[in-house]
């Protein structure tokens, strides 16, 4: 009952409308055009259904709503799988909000696994992004920092900022995570004027 309650509160009254016709079989006995429109439509659909339970799970982590953000990047992550297949590039996302979650909450050992699935995937995929590689070393620096393990979790902080300055050159906004991170690291091990210049930079 807890469980349906807090995915209710987290995504559920939202997409619930929404499910209808995604969960709708189309008829067997229909011509082959209106088949593939069907398709098309539903498609459509279960991707709008990404995009919004990927924002909603994003913004209850921003809030620092960590246990509401799991349902929202569950139902994100399902329905990658259905759009895209279990090994695209497409689920990393939904798998790398699901492990900030879980890091969160305290749940270091399921965001490792989440996490490994993510970096499964990216290995697999020879052109995978430097934008999506960033975000999964930044994903992997705040579990080894959650853990303890500042090395570590500097050295996934530093290619998350050298991918990121790559991909959105040394002056976006896509950097300041990383450095804030970063920064953090280093004020946990009393390093305060690196720590500073860092914030300074962010």
């Amino acid at each position: 009952a807890d469980h349906q309650k807090a995915d209710w509160v987290s995504i559920h009254e939202k997409i619930c409308q929404l499910l209808v016709p995604v969960r709708t079989s189309l008829p067997f006995l229909i011509p082959e055009e209106e088949r593939k429109h069907g398709v098309e439509q539903l498609v459509k659909r279960q991707k709008y259904i990404i995009d919004l339970t990927y924002s909603t799970a994003q913004k209850f982590l921003w809030d620092g709503k960590h246990e509401k953000a799991m349902p929202a990047a569950l139902h994100a992550l399902r329905f990658s799988t259905e759009v895209y297949g279990s090994s695209s590039v497409q689920l990393v996302p939904a798998y790398l909000l699901l492990a900030e979650a879980c890091i969160g909450v305290g749940h270091h050992l399921q965001a490792s696994k989440y996490l490994s699935q993510a970096q499964w995937i990216v290995l697999r995929t020879p052109d995978c992004s430097a934008a999506v590689q960033h975000r999964l070393h930044r994903s992997l620096g705040l579990l080894c920092a959650a853990e303890g393990n500042f090395e570590r979790a500097l050295y996934h902080l530093a290619n998350d900022i050298y991918l990121a300055s790559s991909t959105f050159g040394v002056k976006s906004i896509e950097i300041s995570g990383g450095c804030f991170h970063m920064a953090n690291v280093f004020f946990r091990q009393n390093k305060m004027d690196i720590a500073d210049s860092l914030y300074a930079e962010v």
